[in-house]
């Protein structure tokens, strides 16, 4: 079963090809998520069997996840919270999942909009408080594609390396989870060190 899951998805991104790449990245980085394992992985299994390209499979993933995040922060920056309530709760996002996204948007400054591209099941979201705080468009977008490509880099490595080997890839998708919560922890401590240094 897994495994017919697995080759429709990758026969779904092959027929769709970098612009369908683009839309599903864009829409998993929106207010519509869903997982980008599910793109970028199979992405990198058609780049391994030399049916895409390595670049352009990559600048695809990364330019729809920063479209996608463009549409949240806008959403937020034009309609506010209210707007976001209103509508939000029909995908799961409450008043309390909200508060704790501003909650931490307001204490880790603008570099969550980095590190929290790297956290499954918060990426999608950490665009919200930005549009809420009009968080310059520029760091925005160079924060988010940063950590963004991040994310789609290592997901095109799976799947180019391990794509044919498909147990492996829960494995090594939670390994490189936890090891990207440390990271993400290690650069928020010196973030917020140099901001402190600098405000004395």
């Amino acid at each position: 079963m897994l495994e017919n899951i697995i080759n429709y998805l990758v026969s779904l991104v092959a027929d769709w090809g970098y612009l369908g790449i683009f839309l599903l990245m864009a829409l998993e980085s929106s207010f519509f998520p869903f997982p980008s394992e599910v793109v970028m992985i199979p992405a990198g299994y058609l780049v391994y069997t030399g049916q895409m390209n390595l670049y352009l499979a990559f600048g695809a993933g990364a330019l729809g996840s920063l479209a996608g995040a463009i549409f949240n922060y806008y959403l937020c920056y034009f309609f506010g919270r209210a707007f976001i309530l209103k509508y939000g709760k029909y995908i799961g996002i409450t008043d309390e999942k909200m508060t704790k996204f501003e909650k931490f948007f307001n204490k880790y400054g603008e570099i969550s909009t980095f590190n929290c591209r790297l956290i499954p099941g918060i990426r999608q979201y950490i665009s919200l408080p930005a549009g809420l705080a009009k968080m310059n468009i520029f760091t925005f977008s160079l924060y988010t594609t940063l950590g963004a490509g991040i994310w789609v880099a290592i997901l095109i490595a799976i799947g180019y390396y391990i794509g044919d080997q498909k147990e492996l890839i829960k494995e090594y998708l939670a390994q490189i989870t936890i090891c990207l919560l440390i990271a993400v922890a290690i650069i928020t401590i010196i973030y917020l060190y140099i901001q402190k240094r600098f405000k004395k």
